[in-house]
């Protein structure tokens, strides 16, 4: 008889020491990534003297939660959550169907030109971006979309990035899937709707927060094309503020800049689950 092979040896684990090392230095990363929120939350609840200081400090001393009440009269913030709120969910709607839709054309149609289309749109993504505004503010204005929520907008779409990410996460649907649809008669627009969006609802969500989070805190463009207040968004309102064009107190700009991205927070911690599937979904190699 011969003799029995010993159990192959799974994955040894790692000492206590390197594992209390690594999560120490992913702790102390993280806090680096905070401590800027953090700093920006203490300013906003502190006096403007108190903020002026030298000496260095988290805790207020005297917590003012008027700041927050001054910034938003100060700033007309209402307004200014309206159109930032109407220009980032119209563009994260609409990118996602876009993409999606140009995302399944690559991924799963044979036509002719598909390859070099593709790569075409992929070197879009090396372009820098100011030239990309050259051409979008032309357009803008021909269409008559200069000082209008629609030039902040309908520029964006869809883009080579939201494309690649929707091509590589539609590619991991597999083929008999989407053949067995077309032998039940089903149409292209059918299939990518019932058969290919709850398969990568994650990757999906994924997108919409990365362009949620993009259009809120989009800057430059809007500063191109919008001219007046009423159209303005909130980025360029925190700007004026700090430019002192509303108030010179640094808490009250503290407190502008918190409600500002208090919308993104939430965003994440909602679609948080979406986000982290739809990396994980857009990383598997086809």
């Amino acid at each position: 008889m011969t003799a029995a092979r010993p159990p192959l040896a799974g994955p040894s684990t790692p000492p206590l020491v390197l594992r209390l090392g690594v999560h120490a230095a992913v702790y102390l990363l993280g806090a680096t990534m905070v401590l800027p929120f953090a700093w920006m939350v203490a300013t906003s609840l502190k006096t403007n003297e108190e903020s002026l200081r030298a000496t260095v400090t988290l805790i207020p001393e005297h917590w003012r939660w008027g700041n927050y009440a001054e910034a938003v009269e100060q700033i007309s913030l209402g307004r200014f959550y309206f159109n930032s709120f109407v220009v980032a969910g119209a563009t994260t709607v609409l990118a996602g169907v876009y993409n999606a839709l140009a995302g399944y054309a690559f991924a799963k149609l044979r036509f002719r030109g598909r390859a070099a289309l593709y790569w075409l749109t992929l070197a879009t993504m090396m372009l820098p971006v100011q030239v990309f505004f050259i051409f979008a503010y032309i357009i803008a204005g021909r269409l008559g979309y200069i000082d209008t929520l629609q030039g902040l907008v309908v520029p964006f779409l869809a883009s080579g990035f939201g494309v690649l990410y929707m091509r590589q996460a539609i590619g991991t649907v597999p083929d008999a899937l989407v053949e067995a649809a077309r032998i039940d008669g089903m149409t292209d627009f059918e299939i990518l709707w019932h058969v290919v969006t709850p398969n990568v609802w994650p990757a999906i969500g994924a997108l919409a927060v990365f362009t949620f989070v993009a259009s809120w805190n989009s800057f430059f463009w809007p500063l191109i094309v919008i001219d007046s207040n009423e159209n303005s968004t909130l980025p360029l309102a925190v700007a004026a503020l700090a430019a002192g064009k509303y108030v010179p107190s640094w808490p009250v700009q503290m407190a502008a800049a918190t409600i500002l991205t208090l919308p993104l927070v939430v965003v994440f911690l909602v679609f948080q689950r979406a986000f982290v599937g739809g990396v994980a979904l857009t990383g598997i190699k086809e």
